[in-house]
């Protein structure tokens, strides 16, 4: 058996899967899930599965495939690596510049994420070991949340959720005072008080909105605020908001580089940290990233938002690391999720566990019910 880590062959996937029901944010409304799968085929045979970040626009997913098959694959298949970092690092310093005079670093990064996911689920099914093993986890077993609650009847999904096991929420909010704490009270009598309620403004807000938001969501008993500001709003902004704010912040799914992760660590003002690695970084960077974040006074919980490849690997990152942090499962129908993401599927008192299985423990049938959604 090839010893050395060599790509023989990439392929990519677009599916889009067309939603009944539109999911309403702050900054607008999702009409379709678009996801872009990357597989990677070694010399001795061995497949690794990852998954692209293209949740908006939904178009940008062809796109990204485009980059990754004309200016990615080329770099790095057919040569010999040591090791899935190795890849990852040739990738991103190649790419530098083209990504700045292009003037689109994010979808580089997203290309590179889902790339660098498929190559450590092949290194570990090289291993015949689960990838949390993989990575150096000891416990398949992971909290998580149901997501993705929009602002209208969010109680009759939650209460559909919390029959199938889950026992923490998410609700989207910053769609006016009236509405955000109308929904949290159906949602609390629906609930109970009991359960992990949490809130997401997807950076909906400036601060003077937000300090008058978290004055009148502190009734609720939420575990988070989830981007009440822009990403990019001044840290003493973020600083100033945490002070006055007995509701603990989130966020970081918009974070793009260590640095920034680091930043937000030191300053203290997210106690929740949510790295997205289909987004930025893949099992290479977020790992170190992830397990920083469990040695700090912050909880380490993955964003995700999209398919269910994704989705396991998230997971698997956060087997890796422990913690008591929790993987957010989005709770609207989306087949491209729910056919791809295994052992996700089964939840037990807000807990999931992933397989024994070499890799991420589920092997995609690409030509199975989902191909009605292939686009290319």
């Amino acid at each position: 058996m090839n010893k050395t880590l060599n790509v023989r062959k990439l392929e990519t996937f677009v599916y889009r899967y067309p939603l009944a029901t539109p999911v309403q944010t702050s900054f607008g409304l999702m009409q379709d899930r678009p996801m872009v799968l990357v597989r990677v085929t070694d010399a001795d045979g061995f497949e690794g599965w990852g998954e692209v970040w293209c949740n908006f626009p939904s178009v940008g997913a062809e796109h990204r495939k485009r980059i990754i098959d004309h200016i990615l694959a080329p770099m790095f298949v057919g040569e010999d690596f040591d090791r899935p970092q190795s890849i990852y690092s040739k990738l991103t310093r190649k790419v530098e510049i083209l990504a700045i005079q292009s003037a689109e670093p994010g979808p580089f990064a997203q290309a590179i994420a889902g790339i660098d996911q498929a190559l450590w689920d092949l290194a570990s099914k090289r291993q015949e070991i689960p990838l949390w093993q993989y990575l150096g986890g000891h416990d398949p077993v992971i909290n998580v949340y149901a997501s993705g609650l929009n602002p209208t009847n969010p109680e009759q999904l939650a209460a559909k959720k919390m029959q199938e096991g889950h026992r923490g929420f998410k609700l989207k909010i910053g769609f006016g005072e009236q509405r955000d704490c109308d929904n949290l009270r159906i949602l609390r009598s629906v609930l109970g008080e009991d359960v992990k309620l949490m809130v997401d403004a997807n950076q909906g807000w400036d601060l003077i909105t937000a300090k008058k938001a978290v004055t009148y969501l502190d009734t609720f008993n939420l575990t988070w605020l989830e981007e009440p500001l822009k990403v990019t709003s001044p840290l003493n902004e973020w600083q100033e908001l945490s002070e006055s704010s007995n509701i603990p912040l989130a966020g970081g799914e918009n974070l793009v580089g260590t640095e920034q992760f680091n930043l937000a660590l030191n300053s203290g003002t997210l106690k929740f940290i949510q790295p997205d690695l289909a987004k930025w970084g893949g099992f290479s960077a977020c790992l170190p990233t992830a397990r920083d974040i469990v040695k700090s006074s912050a909880c380490f919980c993955p964003h995700y938002l999209g398919g269910g490849i994704g989705l396991l690997a998230s997971a698997h990152l956060l087997a890796a690391v422990g913690g008591d942090g929790m993987l957010e499962i989005d709770a609207n129908e989306n087949p491209l999720r729910s056919e791809l993401c295994g052992p996700l599927n089964i939840i037990n008192n807000g807990k999931s566990t992933l397989s024994e299985e070499p890799g991420l423990g589920f092997t995609p049938n690409i030509r199975g019910e989902l191909e009605q959604y292939l686009i290319s």
